[in-house]
């Protein structure tokens, strides 16, 4: 079986892009694809579930390492478990770190003579294999990097715009009014007791399908509404 792992950080990234690179060279892989926000592999629950049922000789395709991982430490440790268990990776972007050129690699060892220059023979294997890992590790501490490098470039950009007196985000007290919001609202004027309704707060709450926070939030918003019109 070959899966094709796409992770995206927020919703307003395009994951179409990840999609389309795996099924150009993989057509039949089986698309897994989430939308998460972290360095690390723990809490993705689609990649968690993905290292479940993925058996010895399936193979997980990544547009790129940092799909994977953006810190090392972790990336490599989930690499080194899954090539274990006889998985094989794919990485389009890196495809020098994949598991086969690991393998190879690791298979490529120089046969030993039956002299004393098996000592030289052993320690010239020993070292292509850690070359090998090397190269892996470097694979994901630059893009543990990458991500390093974006956030003080966004810190640093913040703090330029706050000398030349920009607004950074929503000034204070400025409301968003979405479709969403107003729907909530309607129903809570209408639902609530303490409106025009019968309902408790929580049954409210539960009706409506909002947030605690979101509906006390919009409670309060409604009371001044109110109050300003009258």
């Amino acid at each position: 079986m070959v899966y094709g792992y796409c992770r995206i950080s927020t919703n307003k990234q395009n994951i179409e892009r990840q999609i389309r690179n795996i099924l150009k060279y993989y057509p039949k892989a089986v698309i897994r694809q989430e939308v998460y926000t972290g360095t690390k592999t723990s809490g993705r629950k689609v990649f968690e579930q993905l290292l479940k049922v993925v058996k010895p000789g399936d193979t997980i395709v990544f547009d790129s390492v940092s799909r994977m991982s953006r810190n090392a430490e972790t990336g490599f440790q989930v690499y080194q478990n899954l090539y274990d268990k006889g998985v094989e990776l794919v990485f389009l972007k890196e495809p020098h770190i994949n598991t086969a050129t690991y393998k190879k690699a690791l298979s490529n060892n120089i046969e030993l003579t039956g002299t004393k220059t098996d000592i030289i023979l052993k320690a010239v294997n020993e070292y292509l294999m850690e070359l090998a890992k090397e190269q892996i590790i470097l694979a994901f501490e630059q893009s543990e990097k990458e991500v390093s490098d974006l956030h003080q470039r966004t810190k640093e950009g913040i703090e330029t715009a706050r000398q030349k007196g920009k607004q950074i985000g929503r000034p204070y007290g400025v409301k968003i009014t979405t479709q969403k919001s107003i729907k909530a609202k309607q129903d809570i004027l209408k639902f609530s007791k303490d409106f025009k309704g019968t309902l408790k707060d929580v049954d409210c709450i539960r009706m409506i399908g909002i947030a605690r926070n979101t509906y006390y939030k919009y409670k309060n918003e409604l009371r001044e509404e109110l109050e300003k019109s009258n």
